[in-house]
């Protein structure tokens, strides 16, 4: 047995649901709960369960993100091997991104749910339970930052999406790979990313909302030239392929720069914004001139968490500008 105890935090999801008064299953079980019910976990690690809520996730917040993280934090380095983080899948993918951005622990953060209830045929709840305990507890996990546990695999938070609303296989890292697997109870790690630059954990991230906007095919902006008087602060924009939009948006997202951050993602599963190849009205080239923020290799979920983070920690400008890159590239020094 590890002799640092696995720090489990439960939020609730799918894993802790089962069937309530009404049609269909709630989250009702708690962390403790989870752990009765996976008495092999005794056997990888002594275990501290902290129930933080009982929520569906697509019910978490940026508020309640940054309270896991300081629960996290607040354990010294050397009293925990890692932690656990147990939620619904429908979030896992910014949930886990955010906490990549704001636990400062060089320990490992794994976050697992369930694709399953806890009463269905099949459930996968205490299968993922363990295997994110394994690998938590694993000193080779230390200093990959989150990682996303499911299905006994390893996905960096970076690059992690959910891609089914049922199989347990959802989860992938598209254009990517899982980091490693889990295998007759071990961790198997067959690569490392650098670690992220975490961010300062703010306290006002509600006065920063950030729109998400998806381009489709004779999109004609209205939606772009009513953000400012909404109130929002930034707006992370899914273009088309690597970076293009309809020339008719350009003036809109051109008046839109003038008043606010204005990112450019892609709607494609998987591959970078371009910086540097097309050039007619509309592209990449022309937008990123007109001083949209290429938004690298992440899709537009954590870029618009990455974003609210940024504006909230007080970024503006060219160090905004600069913030954004290093993280959106998964650097972790200032690009030259």
């Amino acid at each position: 047995m590890q002799q640092k105890p696995v720090l489990i935090i439960s939020t609730g999801g799918t894993i802790t649901m089962t069937p309530g008064q009404r049609a269909g299953v709630v989250p009702t079980l708690t962390g403790e709960d989870l752990v009765r019910a996976v008495p092999a976990l005794a056997q990888i690690a002594a275990l501290d369960v902290f129930s933080f809520s009982t929520k569906p996730g697509a019910s978490l917040t940026l508020e309640d993100l940054i309270g896991i993280a300081e629960l996290i934090d607040s354990r010294p380095v050397d009293a925990v091997a890692g932690a656990v983080v147990v939620q619904g899948t429908d979030t896992i993918e910014e949930t886990s991104f955010a906490l990549d951005l704001l636990v400062h622990s060089r320990q490992p953060v794994v976050v697992t749910g369930a694709m399953r209830s806890a009463n269905a045929p099949g459930a996968d709840g205490p299968a993922n339970l363990l295997a994110a305990v394994t690998v938590a507890s694993d000193p080779a996990a230390q200093n990959l930052g989150a990682v996303v546990v499911l299905n006994d695999e390893v996905h960096a938070a970076r690059y992690v999406q959910k891609t089914h609303t049922a199989m347990p296989s959802a989860f992938a890292s598209p254009g990517f790979a899982p980091l490693g697997r889990v295998m007759e109870g071990r961790l198997h790690l067959h690569a490392t990313l650098p670690r992220q630059l975490t961010l300062l954990r703010p306290g006002n991230v509600s006065d920063f909302p950030v729109a998400l906007i998806k381009i489709s095919i004779g999109d004609d902006g209205r939606l772009l030239s009513s953000l400012p008087a909404l109130g929002y602060r930034g707006v992370v924009i899914e273009a088309m392929g690597a970076g293009h939009v309809p020339a008719r948006l350009v003036d809109a997202i051109s008046k839109l720069i003038g008043v606010m951050p204005v990112v450019l993602s892609t709607r494609v599963a998987s591959g970078p914004i371009f910086t540097k190849t097309y050039g007619f009205p509309g592209s990449e080239i022309d937008l990123i001139e007109r001083g949209v923020i290429p938004g690298g290799c992440l899709a537009g979920l954590k870029a618009c968490l990455l974003l609210r983070l940024l504006l909230a920690n007080g970024f503006e400008g060219a160090q905004l500008k600069l913030a954004f890159a290093q993280r959106c590239n998964g650097l972790n020094t200032p690009p030259t």
